[in-house]
């Protein structure tokens, strides 16, 4: 299986996502600037987190406007699977790949620790690995993580199941509505969450909850290292 990984300035958690993308595929994930246009045929595009840009006039605000993002919004409506993980997921947003925004935590300080997440929705591209209802564990790191949308949105969310992931047994680390940590697009293949499950893959870790995620997004049941 090909992935790729976005680049952007700012990001600090992308040598941590290539190296579980890496450690799960058997093989290291392309790399994209964010000068590129175009990206290279792949089987999983993934943004991650750290603060792009400086995080100037809003969390992914100027990333979302980088030509690699337009080519993200290509490759996603062709049906490639994408995944944004904190500042990614801002990215996404940003970029209006995914609905809602993410604002400031609601205590105004930077979080970084361990939460618990309910799998809302185990049947998405992107959490067939879980149980429906599953709780499992996932670090947190982020200062803008407050997911927030109008009622309408929310509904649209809901009654569609596009919620996947949802804070658990009141672990809410930044006071996001509904306690939503993860949504997908109307199509399902893109998933934005601000946890970090690429922190949580292999027993140095302290677990392997977050390798579910990867191993649903590149059909690992049959073989991701083919």
């Amino acid at each position: 299986m090909k992935t790729a990984v976005v680049l952007l300035p700012g990001l600090n958690r992308d040598r941590d996502m290539i190296a579980a993308l890496t450690t799960i595929t058997g093989k290291a994930p392309l790399t994209v600037w964010q000068t590129e246009t175009a990206l290279p045929d792949v089987d999983l595009v993934v943004v991650p987190g750290g603060f792009s840009f400086g995080d100037y006039l809003r969390a992914g605000a100027i990333a979302a406007r980088s030509p690699v993002m337009r080519a993200v919004a290509e490759a996603a409506a062709k049906g490639v699977p994408v995944l944004g993980v904190c500042n990614g997921f801002q990215i996404l947003c940003e970029a209006g790949l995914l609905p809602g925004a993410l604002m400031r935590n609601a205590a105004l300080r930077f979080v970084c620790r361990e939460v618990k997440l309910e799998v809302t929705n185990a049947r998405t591209r992107f959490s067939t690995a879980y149980r429906q209802g599953q709780i499992i564990r996932c670090p947190v790191a982020h200062h803008d993580g407050n997911y927030f949308a109008d009622e309408a949105t929310l509904k649209g969310l809901q009654d569609n199941d596009r919620i996947v992931f949802r804070y658990a047994e009141g672990t809410n680390p930044n006071g996001a509505i509904n306690d939503i940590a993860g949504i997908v697009n109307a199509a399902g293949n893109v998933l934005g969450m601000m946890p970090h499950p690429e922190n949580l893959i292999e027993p140095e870790h302290g677990g392997t909850d977050g390798r579910g995620i990867f191993e649903s997004a590149l059909g690992a049941s049959q073989s991701v290292a083919a």
